[in-house]
């Protein structure tokens, strides 16, 4: 029965572990715990009233909140793991009282500070099979520092792009360039470089899903209000006399076309054509279609 209850415990962290995987190392289009924390907390900030406000939130604090929930998950495991053999198993510093606290308490603590690095010693671990476990647990904690530092590293320079675009198209849209002006070979430069950045902001949607949770601010900087004016460019390419101003507006209409794919299949589900897809995408971020 003892090993039975270590083992839900080792499951526990093993859950923990895989989902730190697939979330920064492996993204999936499953979601995993990670996902359904921010999916809840975004779906939870659209109830409230002031909208913009709250949603602005949302990125920064489903992070915390993700990060705490693999911190509390390995800690809550490893300390189950634990507990079984506490405190039999166990050493403890002469003078200490911890042997005199309950068996489950005494766990968490020392799932605490070993996972925290911290080496108190008060409690060490006595039997052969727990001296090669404890520093495990020491070795996750220290990865899991690492892997949220850079994860935070990682998730802005995404959100920079996405914006860098956004601003990019408010721009293209505020010049209002005409069919004449799109057909030429400035032209189709223009429109294959908006080609490009489109097609890193879907990698950046593949790679950094739960950059979808995150609030652009104001119109000129939210993609999810400035992506109709990249189709629009995309038409006109289209429709332009010069083979090679056509070519780049076949590609940048692809481009939105896959950009629409990824958000409709991960985040949206709405299963309409492109035009509907950002349209879904503006209105759950709060912008005019």
């Amino acid at each position: 029965m003892e090993w039975l209850v270590s083992l839900v415990g080792a499951g526990l962290v093993m859950v923990t572990l895989r989902d730190l995987f697939h979330t920064l190392w492996h993204p999936t289009r499953h979601g995993g715990l990670s996902r359904l924390v921010m999916t809840a907390l975004w779906g939870l900030a659209r109830r409230f009233r002031a909208r913009r406000r709250v949603v602005g939130l949302v990125g920064p604090l489903a992070m915390v909140a993700v990060v705490c929930m693999w911190a509390g998950t390995v800690i809550l495991g490893w300390a189950i793991v634990y507990w079984p053999h506490m405190p039999g198993a166990f050493t403890f510093s002469p003078g200490s009282e911890a042997a005199q606290e309950s068996a489950l308490l005494d766990s968490l603590y020392l799932s605490l500070v070993t996972v925290a690095t911290l080496g108190l010693g008060d409690i060490a671990p006595g039997e052969g099979w727990l001296r090669v476990v404890s520093p495990l647990e020491a070795l996750v904690g220290f990865a899991l520092l690492t892997a949220t530092v850079s994860w935070v590293l990682e998730i802005y320079p995404a959100l920079t792009r996405r914006r860098v675009l956004a601003i990019r198209l408010a721009l293209l849209r505020d010049v209002d360039p005409t069919q004449r002006q799109i057909d030429c070979t400035a032209g189709a430069m223009l429109l294959h470089s908006l080609a490009i950045d489109v097609v890193r902001v879907r990698v950046d949607f593949t790679q950094y899903a739960e950059a979808y949770y995150f609030h652009d601010g104001e119109d000129n900087s939210s993609l999810a209000a400035m992506v109709g004016s990249a189709a629009t460019l995309a038409e006109r390419g289209q429709a332009a006399g010069r083979s090679e101003v056509r070519l780049a507006g076949d590609v940048l209409a692809d481009a939105l076309k896959d950009l629409a794919t990824i958000l409709d299949q991960r985040f949206l589900h709405t299963g309409g054509t492109p035009t509907d897809v950002f349209a879904a995408y503006a209105a759950d971020h709060g912008r005019a279609s």
